[in-house]
């Protein structure tokens, strides 16, 4: 505990952290909109995993965290990324 720092983050980075969530929100929604098909779904995924993205690196502070804590979150996010290829996969050959 006496090894910790304090990472102060301006207001206005969490003010354009949130004016981009919501752009991508914004998005997210416009593309249900537009009949794609499955590549709709594809679409809002890929949104919503850089979304993901977004929150764990500001809200979480992951980018203050230490290597071997992102190769952890990044090993996470590998199996993350299998499960949602397999499921697109199911959803493109039935």
């Amino acid at each position: 505990m006496q090894n910790e720092t304090v990472h102060i983050t301006p207001y206005r980075t969490h003010a354009w952290v949130l004016i981009t969530l919501l752009t991508f929100t914004f998005i997210t929604i416009t593309v249900t909109w537009i009949d794609l098909s499955a590549l709709t779904v594809f679409i809002a995924l890929i949104i919503a995993s850089v979304k993901a993205y977004i929150v764990l690196t500001y809200f979480m502070h992951l980018k203050f965290e230490s290597s071997l804590f992102r190769v952890f979150v990044f090993m996470v996010l590998a199996i993350y990324v299998l499960v949602i290829l397999f499921t697109l996969s199911d959803y493109l050959f039935r």
